[in-house]
């Protein structure tokens, strides 16, 4: 279930599904509603009969940049903690040297460790399905060149950024990692970044032909629906 720390907060993701829930049956059935890198997998029985989620990730698109621009690169992969490598770490089954961070206490204080996988002399890549303010990157990024890696960068599904967080990673020079993919999955923060440095998005959205092909489909199954039920006339509609 989604994690409510305190009274009076709002269990976000179960006020969004209901209020997708509300969505009538269309003509060819049930809403298909496209996830990407859904954020904790339970979150999907919070539909009902009314919605189809189809869970979709970013992380194919992500290999094929890294396939296409990082091939002659000693790269490693890694996550900022243990939900990330529990979601994705079955997603790059090429890559045996896998880098894990995890937080421990010392003293008074909660810091970021590496708990598994070598980064010295790597181009190291951090992986998350999302980011906010960046905290918990920037202390994996850290320490991860303190333990002797080339070059840090970053991949995160979905740049959520509040109150324009993002510029801490552009106008901070100890912060910037050497590439931040991202991709356009919330799309008016991805035209904020889009050519800022060092942010790069991967499209996922525009122009994915499988979210073509599903629109397509279900314009199909529209017509289908509308022709039978006008006789076997053709019918036009937008």
């Amino acid at each position: 279930m989604e994690r409510i720390d305190h009274e009076g907060q709002i269990a976000t993701a179960m006020t969004l599904s209901r209020m997708l829930n509300a969505i009538p049956l269309s003509a060819s059935g049930p809403t298909r509603l496209i996830i990407y890198d859904i954020h904790a997998l339970q979150e999907r029985f919070y539909f009902d009969n009314h919605v189809l989620p189809l869970l979709l990730s970013a992380i194919p698109a992500f290999k094929q940049v890294l396939q296409e621009y990082h091939d002659e690169e000693d790269i490693v992969i890694a996550f900022p903690d243990e939900g990330a490598r529990k979601r994705f770490g079955d997603k790059f089954p090429e890559y045996s040297n896998i880098i894990t961070c995890t937080k421990i206490r010392k003293g008074n204080q909660r810091i970021v460790d590496v708990k598994e996988g070598e980064p010295e002399g790597k181009h190291v890549f951090i992986v998350d399905d999302l980011v906010k303010t960046g905290g918990t990157l920037l202390q994996c990024k850290n320490r991860i060149f303190e333990l002797g890696a080339t070059k840090v960068s970053a991949f995160v599904t979905h740049p959520v950024f509040p109150q324009e967080s993002f510029r801490r990673f552009s106008e901070e020079e100890d912060n910037r990692f050497s590439i931040f993919y991202t991709t356009d999955t919330v799309p008016n923060m991805a035209k904020q970044l889009d050519g800022l440095d060092p942010f790069s998005i991967i499209p996922v959205i525009g122009g994915n032909p499988l979210i073509s092909t599903l629109i397509q489909l279900n314009n199909k199954e529209n017509r289908r629906y509308y022709t039978k039920s006008k006789g076997g006339k053709n019918v036009n509609y937008r």
